[in-house]
C-alpha cells in the first residue's frame, strides 16, 4: 500500500484527448452571460425604482402619523417655518412636546436623497408633505411623478 507517490509524473498525468476549454467556447459563454445581463439589467433598474417609489410613499405615511401624534400632544401641527424639524427637536414655542416623534431626525431626505416640502396649513388640510420624485421637478407622470400626503 503507497501513501505517497514521490512520481511527479503521475500527478501531473492526464488522459488523451482532455485538454480543457477552447478560446470559442470561452467566448461563447461570456456572450451567453452578457445577453443574460443585457435582458436582466432593465428589469432589475425597473424594480429598483418601484421600490423608490414605494419606500418614498412609506416614508411619507410615517411622517404624516408622527405629525399626528405631535398635534394630539401640542394641539398644532408644526409651521412651515418649524417644518418637519419640529419633529426631532423641541420648538420654542411648544410646551406639551413630548418628542422626539422621529428617530434620527435631521434632514426628512426622500428616496431619492431630496428634501420633503412641508406645508402647513395647505390648501384644504392641515398639512401636506411632499416629494417631487425622480425628476426632483414639480409635476410629471411615472416614476417622475410628485408623492403628496394624503
Amino acid at each position: 500500500m503507497k501513501f505517497l507517490d514521490k512520481n511527479p509524473a503521475s500527478a501531473t498525468s492526464r488522459r488523451p484527448g482532455v485538454e480543457g476549454f477552447t478560446l470559442v467556447e470561452l467566448l461563447v459563454v461570456l456572450a451567453i452571460i452578457g445577453l443574460i445581463a443585457a435582458v436582466a439589467t432593465p428589469q432589475v433598474l425597473r424594480y429598483l425604482d418601484t421600490a423608490k417609489v414605494d419606500t418614498t410613499k412609506t416614508q411619507i405615511k410615517n411622517l404624516a402619523n408622527a405629525l399626528e401624534l405631535y398635534y394630539i400632544d401640542t394641539g398644532n401641527y408644526p409651521s412651515t417655518e418649524e417644518g418637519l424639524a419640529a419633529l426631532s427637536s423641541r420648538p420654542a414655542n411648544a410646551r406639551t412636546w413630548n418628542g422626539p416623534y422621529i428617530k434620527n431626525g435631521g434632514v426628512f431626505a426622500d428616496a431619492w436623497n431630496t428634501a420633503y416640502q412641508y406645508r402647513s396649513p395647505a390648501d384644504d388640510k392641515p398639512f401636506e408633505i411632499q416629494s417631487f420624485g425622480r425628476d426632483r421637478k414639480a409635476g410629471g407622470s411615472g416614476q417622475d411623478a410628485d408623492l403628496v400626503s394624503q
